[in-house]
């Protein structure tokens, strides 16, 4: 059975403390929740909780990685996003800063804290900022790998980390390169390009949407910067409809990064976007929320059904 996101992101940081003595971690007091806290007990010389400081915690992780660490910032996604944001963008992201920024609880995850703590703009934050790379894990495999390609590589990384457990895409030990996405169901009439939970929303709705005769292809983007632009021009075009789906605000997220790429390429494909419609979100269970702002798989077939229609 699949373990949950978060506590993968853990393990992998505890395998990469043996393996890297300049791995170092740091938490604004939610290390149980972001299971930082894994590294913590093996690690405790490593591992700084700093308290409720995110602008803090990021600036001394600017320090650490100025005399060669290579820290890995956790707290929730809207916290460090926020809160985080002044000392990410002066310090880490103007200086190329090793600083590897972990967002536990992205978008709805976090779900019975409400809208303070769901997280639906961080992609378009983090995105927009110079040298940040952001990578969006969708199953285990592809967290694991995305925590080890971020200790690996020289420069800030973004990891969008959910709380919730996603079934298996991949076989373990898949890696991937940063700026290439997946094809997990091929298809013929229609493109979803989806990040996070979405793809296994994305791959219920190819199942709906089969007995109607409508082949999707379902695409993991995996790497929302730097994007997979040979990959999303050549799917759209074969396809000629595309359809974003993201746990995120429709505005500056993943599909406004595709839609981009359309544009850029010059591929008119109509476009469909299935994400929190310019809202603030509320409190309650998880699927229910989903459901409610419209990120289920009946709502991605819905989305296909509009995009295919204007074909």
């Amino acid at each position: 059975m699949s373990k949950a996101i978060r506590d993968i992101y853990g393990e992998t940081l505890v395998e990469l403390g043996a393996e890297n003595e300049n791995i170092v971690v740091l938490d604004a007091d939610l290390s149980g929740s972001t299971r930082s806290k894994m590294f913590g007990q093996k690690y405790p010389d490593r591992f700084f909780n700093m308290g409720i400081a995110e602008s803090d915690m990021v600036s001394c992780a600017a320090g650490l990685a100025s005399v060669g660490k290579i820290p890995f910032v956790n707290t929730f996604t809207v916290f460090l996003t926020t809160l985080g944001l002044i000392a990410t963008r002066a310090q880490v992201c103007y200086g190329e800063l090793n600083v590897k920024l972990a967002g536990g609880y992205c978008g709805m995850s976090d779900a019975l804290d409400g809208a303070t703590h769901h997280a639906t703009e961080d992609i378009a934050v983090m995105r927009s900022l110079p040298n940040m790379q952001v990578i969006v894990p969708a199953d285990p495999a592809s967290c694991r790998w995305a925590v080890r390609y971020a200790a690996a590589h020289q420069g800030p990384v973004y990891l969008r980390l959910s709380r919730e457990t996603y079934p298996d895409l991949y076989p373990a030990g898949t890696t991937f390169q940063p700026g290439e996405g997946r094809i997990v169901r091929p298809g013929t009439d229609c493109t979803v390009f989806a990040i996070g939970i979405m793809v296994h929303k994305a791959l219920e709705a190819a199942e709906l949407l089969a007995p109607q005769g409508i082949s999707l292809e379902v695409i993991d983007l995996v790497s929302v910067k730097p994007i997979d632009r040979a990959l999303i021009l050549e799917s759209a075009a074969r396809t000629g409809a595309v359809v974003c789906a993201e746990e995120h605000q429709i505005y500056g997220g993943a599909g406004s990064a595709v839609a981009e790429v359309l544009a850029w390429g010059g591929v008119g494909a109509p476009t469909e976007f299935v994400g929190i419609q310019d809202t603030f979100t509320e409190t309650g269970k998880y699927a229910s929320l989903l459901t409610a702002y419209g990120l289920d798989a009946p709502a991605v077939a819905q989305a296909v059904q509009r995009a295919v229609a204007r074909k």
